[in-house]
């Protein structure tokens, strides 16, 4: 299964000013780009604070919230779904779903547990022309030292760029 880290940073390597703020300050190509992408994969991965502050299901994609103590009753069927499986249990569990690929969305703990577990095969980046100066890093908790391979570089909008990488 090909597993891609989908985020928007600031110009800073930031994901957020912390956990709970929403992604309010990307821009819409970045939102039009997570639309089509996640589409086409079908499903994605956030950890509950992310999800948060999405606040709902996406259409016409699965959302699975990783989380300590989920609550199956908040599940709802074929958008949204609550589990404390393991990451790689998870991906497994997709790929015989159906699923060939997945969008890890975030936040910076599960970016970091996907990472340091070798699971993430591309890392898309959209570099917003932004400076936080102090937030929420891509990773929390990874103590990695990856090598990664650019693929891509396009220009999404006037002052945005999307880099797309291979991890090695």
């Amino acid at each position: 299964m090909k597993t891609i880290l989908l985020m928007a940073v600031t110009a800073d390597g930031l994901i957020g000013r912390d956990s709970k703020h929403t992604a309010d300050w990307t821009s819409k190509a970045d939102k039009k780009m997570f639309v089509e992408e996640t589409k086409k994969a079908g499903v994605i991965i956030f950890g509950q604070a992310t999800y948060a502050t999405v606040g709902k299901p996406l259409p016409g994609r699965l959302i699975v919230v990783m989380t300590r103590k989920p609550d199956a009753s908040k599940n709802i069927a074929g958008s949204v779904e609550y589990t404390d499986k393991q990451p790689k249990e998870l991906l497994a569990d997709l790929e015989q779903r159906g699923f060939s690929s997945v969008i890890i969305g975030g936040g910076a703990t599960i970016n970091g547990i996907f990472l340091t577990e070798g699971l993430i095969n591309e890392t898309w980046l959209t570099i917003e022309p932004k400076l936080f100066g102090k937030g929420l890093p891509l990773f929390l908790g990874a103590d990695v030292d990856l090598n990664l391979e650019l693929l891509e570089t396009k220009q999404l909008d006037t002052n945005v760029v999307q880099v797309k990488y291979r991890v090695k």
